[in-house]
């Protein structure tokens, strides 16, 4: 019934095995991949007919993740697989990224591709796994896909690089200082498509190590695609790249002049409103209003392409008139919100980001229900991207996948300078409003995520800031590496390069290309280069840094202490009462951890004082000796009870009331009073015994 083919090989410690022929047989391409116990299944269907008007590959990619593969049911109310979770959308991006550029120009047939976790060892991370079934799939569909593509994931550990670690050495990245790396590369067999890294503070030398360790190592997974496609892949689907030389031939010779004018616009809306002008004529010279539209703006665009791209190579010359180094002039301001923790605005010519940062408690920790383990995250950092930062109209929604992507790459470049939880116990979040964008916000997020965590006085390690790479490649094999790219640039332009770091190292990479594959060379003139950038920019930053502000008056203040677990139980009483009661009292927020921490908060010290006070009386344990201020809860013929330390309470004889000879413990006590007394003995019973006499009841010290 099946015809079923398997190709393996023993890679990264474990056996990977690729199959096809028995599941989802009706897609044009399917493959199952396992590595050790992750199974992802990757299925590729195109629609045979093209969409004629689209100026773009209509490709989409999925990953999704079952609960089931890792034996687990879902949370929430519906207990099914809801909307897709940070995790797949980031996944989603990460398979698109280095697929996309390997198929033709001009390909414009709509084209699946999802990839679905069916089972989860909790050791090897199913990103890869997916990467590697999605471009297995690919090259059997018959699809024009320019590929096979390998993936890998690089660690960096006591000074070697590992081969896609185990995702339980990596779960904890922040906390170990043994690993310092967790990289994804990609790649087809010539050369490197996509990276994705977070870092701690490696040297560019080490970042472009580690990149060429995974190229390498991917090298036997292309083999293994190769020889299944060679016996099952299908016929090669019948495409010719459209012949638009005549169309761009004409195109040129009616806007050549015009562009080359709009491109010496430096106003980022004049140049907009100058080039679409220029669309506008070419489409009524050649197009004829609406006809062979999508032509025509394909001839354009290549002739805008070209006048920018020839700028560079010729004369190394920019857009606005900088060179191939230069970063554009750079504005920094801290506190200028009133209220907030923190908050920066970072300006970098055209592009600008408005960082708020918000400090919380461990109440406000991100529950995270992820497929290999569930956690809480105490460092969150959002990316917004109204239409307004362009110029433009639009509808607001929820975040999309560039949102999502762009605040994730920010949280990497950061995160290996936070301060550990048990230094400063806050829950953290950064929002980055982008209020204005010509390149790169999200390098701008990064640098103004950095100002406005210091100025709610986090305690960085030390300042990030990040800067976005272009690549100018022709033909002949010239190019131009091009610092702080504007829009045009990275749209136009084959490589959008992010490098993000201290002084000391990176801590964040990201690479997208558009042409099939950049060589070494390129990417190390491309880091030196960053590097320098990111010099300057940190140079900037330092100027405002003695002006940030200190603890905000507004957040809240944490304290905490350890307490033995065995009195966890005590402090948060039956159902929760104790612990309500003290919050009630203090006004406080209080945590509790399983382990005795206890981390109280409030904006007021005086709160803070009174949740501690009344902890400590619970938990803490009578001392023989010690002199305590209680209040008289019981009065009997033989003495009075008071209650010294919150719920125990201690028995003074009618003998240790006074020195004189008491009728009736009444005629100097009442219920309610506060005195002071000692603590004589404490019997076998725990029962505890008390004095008066021996304080003096209005200085509060030993008689």
């Amino acid at each position: 019934m099946f015809n079923v083919t398997t190709k393996s090989i023993r890679w990264a410690g474990n056996l990977l095995t690729l199959e096809t022929g028995k599941i989802a047989r009706q897609a044009d391409g399917c493959v199952l991949a396992t590595l050790g116990e992750t199974s992802v299944l990757a299925a590729v269907t195109y629609d045979k007919s093209p969409h004629e008007t689209a100026d773009f590959f209509p490709m989409t990619v999925h990953y999704q993740e079952r609960y089931y593969a890792s034996g687990k049911i879902p949370g929430g109310f519906f207990k099914r697989e809801a909307r897709p979770s940070e995790t797949s959308t980031l996944t989603s991006r990460l398979i698109d990224r280095p697929i996309r550029p390997l198929f033709p120009e001009g390909f414009r047939y709509p084209v699946d591709v999802i990839c679905t976790v069916l089972s989860h060892d909790n050791e090897n991370n199913p990103d890869i796994v997916a990467m590697i079934a999605a471009s297995a799939a690919l090259t059997i569909s018959g699809l024009p896909f320019e590929g096979p593509i390998g993936a890998a994931r690089v660690g960096f550990r006591r000074g070697r690089y590992v081969l896609c670690p185990y995702m339980s050495s990596l779960n904890d990245l922040n906390d170990s200082p043994e690993e310092r790396l967790d990289l994804v590369v990609a790649g087809t067999q010539e050369a490197v498509m996509m990276v994705e890294s977070e870092a701690y503070e490696l040297t560019e030398e080490e970042m472009l190590g580690a990149v060429s360790f995974g190229h390498s190592k991917m090298q036997p997974v292309i083999s293994m695609i190769k020889e299944l496609a060679d016996e099952v892949g299908r016929p090669p689907f019948e495409f010719s790249v459209p012949d638009l030389s005549a169309v761009t031939g004409q195109a040129e010779e009616i806007g050549l002049d015009a562009m080359s004018e709009a491109y010496r616009i430096s106003n980022k809306l004049e140049r907009q409103d100058a080039i679409a002008k220029v669309y506008e004529s070419i489409a009524e010279e050649i197009g004829g209003g609406d006809r062979n539209g999508a032509s025509v703006a394909a001839a354009a665009k290549k002739l805008e392409a070209k006048v920018l791209r020839g700028q560079a190579i010729t004369d190394g010359t920019r857009v606005d008139g900088r060179n191939l180094t230069t970063v554009r002039d750079i504005e920094c301001e801290v506190g200028f919100l009133a209220r907030t923790h923190g908050s920066a605005l970072f300006t970098r010519g055209e592009t600008q980001a408005m960082v708020v940062t918000t400090l919380g408690t461990g109440e406000d920790e991100q529950i995270v229900d992820a497929l290999h383990r569930n956690f809480r995250e105490p460092f969150l950092l959002h990316y917004n991207f109204p239409p307004y930062c362009v110029g433009e109209t639009g509808r607001l929604g929820p975040p999309g996948r560039r949102e999502t992507g762009h605040g994730k790459l920010a949280w990497r470049a950061l995160r290996a300078v936070m301060p550990h939880s048990s230094q400063f116990p806050y829950t953290v979040r950064v929002v980055s409003e982008i209020t204005e964008s010509n390149g790169s916000s999200s390098m701008a997020t990064v640098c103004g995520a950095s100002l406005s965590l210091m100025d709610a006085a986090v305690p960085l390690k030390a300042p990030v800031a990040g800067v976005a790479m272009g690549l100018i490649l022709e033909p002949d094999g010239s190019y131009a590496v091009l610092t702080d790219i504007l829009g045009a640039e990275d749209h136009l332009g084959d490589m959008d390069f992010k490098v993000a770091g201290t002084r000391k190292g990176v801590t964040s990479l990201q690479m997208d290309i558009k042409v099939p594959g950049i060589t070494v060379e390129i990417m190390s003139k491309a880091l030196a280069q960053a590097r320098g950038a990111r010099l300057h920019i940190l140079k900037e930053m330092a100027k405002v840094q003695s002006s940030v502000g200190e603890f905000s008056a507004h957040a809240p203040r944490i304290r905490s202490m350890k307490i033995p677990v065995d009195k966890i139980r005590e402090v948060i009483g039956s159902g929760g009462k104790v612990i309500r009661e003290i919050v009630e009292y203090s006004g406080a927020k209080i945590d509790i951890e399983d382990d005795g921490t206890i981390k109280v908060a409030s904006p007021d010290s005086e709160a803070l004082d009174k949740a501690f006070e009344r902890i400590s009386s619970i938990v803490a344990e009578p001392e023989v000796g010690k002199i305590y201020t209680g209040k008289v809860v019981r009065i009997l013929d033989f003495g009075a009870f008071v209650n010294i330390m919150d719920k125990r309470d201690g028995l003074v004889h009618v003998s240790q009331i006074c020195d004189r000879r008491l009728r009736h413990p009444s005629d100097v006590l009442k219920e309610g009073q506060t005195v002071k007394v000692k603590l004589t003995r404490i019997d076998d019973r725990g029962k505890m015994q008390l004095s008066m006499k021996r304080v003096d009841q209005r200085t509060g010290r030993p008689r």
